[in-house]
């Protein structure tokens, strides 16, 4: 493959703690310098020449100064709901390549509301829900507990905590409330499902796209009807949780639940690399959470990463596809 200028576009995490009044993982979204610094060893290594580009403002001063003629897109952006369309349409508006999904795919697979209507359309299953956008909707919901609430536009778990799964009207008013107050936007208000969880890795683009791998969650102690992967299970993982890969599962659940997968990635029209997450119900059925076209890429804590760890697949390698599908995509590359 051909030696390419490629600048890597992201958000760092702030050394300062969260601002009066936001919530304690208003930027859990962002990365470390270590994942940075992972990729740009990786990309050096694959014969490339990356360089820094950051992300917002310094990111639009860099396309416009000298242009890369790849992008590596991590940069979640700042804002609204369609915060990660902005590094791929500012390359999209300046004819730059760029990994990922195009801006529409961003935008609209942030809003988790907007993704499941769009998977459900296509008879993909996923949890009956409601959207609420003030506290005195909350009375409107009529759906049977147990249920589970999140801000309907956040992405690392955002929003989510153990006191996220609900079993009362009680519990209901106070965990919407709660996410209406900090994170200012709607809430999504699903049917809980019982049964394991686990994360889809998958590569490729359209009929080509294809699974990586797949990893399970499951609670550490304690009954899987009763576990939340939010924020404390996750800032505490080496504790609280154990990661399987492949997943613990009967053959023809793993099947199911890596169907449900591909089939909606491919209906968002996702490309490159994305991870699908999922849940099984009582009965033993996989269905669709929501997904993540834009998966962190830390070397050590990267849910993809885990995956790739653990078929096998050296991280370089996985870095390289992602190259490689986008190279694939883009003629003018080669």
């Amino acid at each position: 493959m051909t030696s390419l200028d490629i600048g890597l576009a992201f958000d760092l995490k702030p050394t300062r703690t969260p601002l009066p009044g936001a919530p304690i993982d208003a930027d859990e979204e962002f990365d470390g310098e270590d994942t940075i610094d992972a990729l740009i060893e990786a990309l050096a290594a694959l014969g490339h020449r990356p360089r820094r580009l950051g992300g917002g403002r310094r990111f639009l001063e860099a396309m416009l100064e000298r242009p890369p003629q790849l992008v590596f897109n991590l940069a979640e952006g700042c804002g609204s709901r369609s915060r990660e369309a902005q590094v791929p349409a500012v390359c999209e508006m300046l004819g730059v390549a760029c990994t990922g999904s195009d801006p529409l795919v961003m935008a609209l697979t942030l809003d988790k509301p907007l993704a499941k209507r769009v998977v459900q359309s296509a008879g993909i299953r996923t949890a009956d829900f409601r959207v609420v956008e003030s506290g005195d909707a909350i009375d409107t919901i009529d759906m049977p507990y147990p249920l589970f609430v999140k801000p309907a536009a956040e992405g690392s778990s955002m929003g989510v905590r153990a006191t996220s799964l609900v079993r009362s009207a009680e519990e209901l008013h106070r965990e919407v409330r709660r996410c209406l107050e900090q994170y200012r936007q709607p809430v999504i208000v699903e049917t809980f499902l019982a049964g394991a969880e686990a994360t889809v890795a998958v590569q490729g683009t359209g009929a080509n796209a294809q699974v990586l791998g797949a990893m399970g969650i499951m609670p550490a102690a304690g009954p899987i009807e009763n576990f939340v992967y939010g924020l404390e299970s996750k800032r505490n993982y080496k504790v609280l949780v154990r990661y399987q890969v492949p997943p613990c599962l009967p053959p023809d659940l793993l099947e199911d639940a890596e169907t449900v997968a591909l089939n909606a990635y491919r209906v968002l029209g996702c490309r490159d690399l994305a991870r699908v997450d999922v849940r099984f119900d009582a009965r033993g059925r996989a269905h669709f959470i929501e997904i993540n076209p834009l998966p962190g890429l830390n070397p050590v804590t990267g849910d993809i990463c885990l995956i790739a760890k653990g078929i096998g697949m050296p991280y370089i390698t996985l870095v390289g596809r992602v190259i490689e599908e986008t190279v694939r995509r883009n003629p003018q590359l080669r």
